[in-house]
């Protein structure tokens, strides 16, 4: 008898869950806010809106203000993140154990995928410079999706691994994450060192929460059910 793995798909946001880009995103908000005159949101204010798409992070931080004003911040912000990244000072680790975690659930037999909130361009960029380029299966943007919490995203990755919704689990940092597992009828795992408090990920739907990376492969088999293959 010849025993065929399931396949599996474990789908990870990406600023916040597996990078720290938090630094390097608020010094692009502060920049943009300071082009155009108006006074920049606090980190933690920059840290309620981080995983949405970029222009509607600017709405809600700049509430006030016009849908022109918002393009506009939302340009800037893209200028500022280029020419940070270009002058060598976009600083986003990767959060420790990340990797580690990664290559337990390739040895298991998971693919890995990523749904975020950047860019293509910027995602790409920083999977470059980690080394990362290669390990995922499919990844899916902002810039080519509705934003979270609209499940499209989590729709793409499945349609485009072959992977069945019951085999997929989410993990992510923020509400916004949890509420898209939710959405795509997809278990999904909370990560409490992200950009959103254990209880919101909770409230949001999360499955469970993951105190360490090192969790993060035995929470993901529990969700699963510990199936390993069909004959």
């Amino acid at each position: 008898m010849t025993e065929t793995l399931i396949p599996r798909l474990a789908i990870f946001d990406f600023d916040g869950t597996l990078v720290d880009s938090q630094h390097a995103i608020q010094a692009c908000m502060q920049s943009a806010f300071d082009a155009l005159g108006l006074a920049a949101p606090t980190l933690a204010q920059t840290h309620r809106v981080i995983g949405l798409p970029l222009e509607r992070c600017m709405a809600l931080l700049a509430p006030d203000q016009l849908g022109s004003v918002h393009l506009d911040l939302t340009e800037a912000y893209k200028r500022a993140f280029f020419e940070l990244r270009t002058e060598g000072g976009m600083v986003e680790p990767m959060f420790p154990g990340a990797l580690d975690a990664l290559d337990v659930l390739e040895a298991e037999g998971w693919q890995l995928g990523i749904a975020t909130g950047k860019a293509r361009r910027g995602l790409d960029a920083v999977l470059a410079a980690h080394g990362l380029a290669s390990r995922f299966a499919t990844l899916q943007t902002a810039d080519r999706a509705p934003g979270k919490p609209d499940p499209t995203m989590l729709h793409w990755a499945l349609d485009e691994t072959g992977v069945e919704r019951k085999n997929a689990i989410m993990i992510g940092d923020t509400s916004f994450d949890m509420a898209m597992a939710k959405a795509a009828g997809i278990p999904a795992i909370g990560v409490v060192w992200g950009y959103h408090a254990p209880d919101e990920l909770t409230a949001a739907g999360a499955d469970r929460l993951a105190n360490n990376y090192g969790e993060v492969p035995d929470l993901i088999r529990e969700l699963w059910g510990n199936g390993q293959c069909v004959s």
